[in-house]
């Protein structure tokens, strides 16, 4: 069962009184509150429910795992979850023929934008494994992979400077592609290019030359930038 981030204000101070503790009382979890009983009663149900909380033997209640996992993500003075940057592995590809691997993003935001394939990294997953996953799934090949390294992403509107992402990505260098690219897949388009080649698209990310030698380079390393999109672009 899902649970959101803008959970109801009350479940909030429950996790967050668990949080700061081993176990507590009934009592003394309702304290924190100001509620009636029942009203208590009922959202300590609906934690029970979703499986972040836990009553045991003794009476006294506990932050399961998985409630662990998400309090401790809240921010303990706003009773808030915080929201953090996206992780993701992008993957930059290089054939024998000295071209790399570029993707048309065919879904939004950045619709129409060129760029490197990229893609989310699984809870449990390793680098390698996500990147080997989305390789596969995005382009329909292999590739003999290593980390290249990591690059911090952010990108603001450039008349309202609001941040519109926040991404953190591990650059995964592949070579020795093996299999038949997939030209066309769900909301993307690949295409074997040339850096000159690559330049010539009308729409693309400005971070691709950066990521690009980044991960090629023999010493992997960190880097982040900053970047303006206008409100279309994005």
């Amino acid at each position: 069962m899902s649970y959101e981030a803008d959970a109801h204000k009350v479940q909030m101070q429950i996790l967050r009184e668990l949080l700061l503790v081993a176990s507590a009382q009934f009592a003394d979890l309702q304290k924190s509150t100001n509620l009636t009983s029942d009203h208590f009663t009922f959202h300590v149900k609906k934690l029970i429910k979703v499986g972040f909380i836990a009553k045991q033997a003794d009476g006294t209640y506990v932050l399961t795992a998985a409630g662990k996992e998400y309090a401790n993500r809240m921010d303990t003075d706003e009773n808030i979850i915080e929201k953090q940057p996206k992780i993701s592995v992008a993957l930059i590809i290089e054939n024998s023929d000295g071209k790399f691997l570029a993707q048309e993003r065919l879904k939004q935001p950045y619709f129409g934008f060129w760029g490197r394939p990229t893609g989310k990294i699984r809870w449990g997953e390793t680098f390698i494994e996500a990147a080997a996953r989305e390789l596969m799934e995005e382009a329909g090949i292999t590739a003999d992979l290593r980390i290249g390294g990591f690059y911090h992403k952010m990108d603001y509107e450039k008349v309202s400077g609001d941040l519109l992402e926040d991404k953190l990505f591990v650059l995964v260098h592949g070579t020795n592609p093996k299999g038949d690219l997939l030209v066309e897949g769900e909301g993307c388009r690949n295409e074997w290019l040339s850096s000159a080649e690559f330049a010539k698209k009308e729409k693309s990310f400005q971070s691709v030359e950066t990521i690009t030698k980044l991960a090629t380079n023999v010493h992997s390393e960190f880097l982040e930038n900053k970047y303006e999109y206008t409100a279309d672009e994005y």
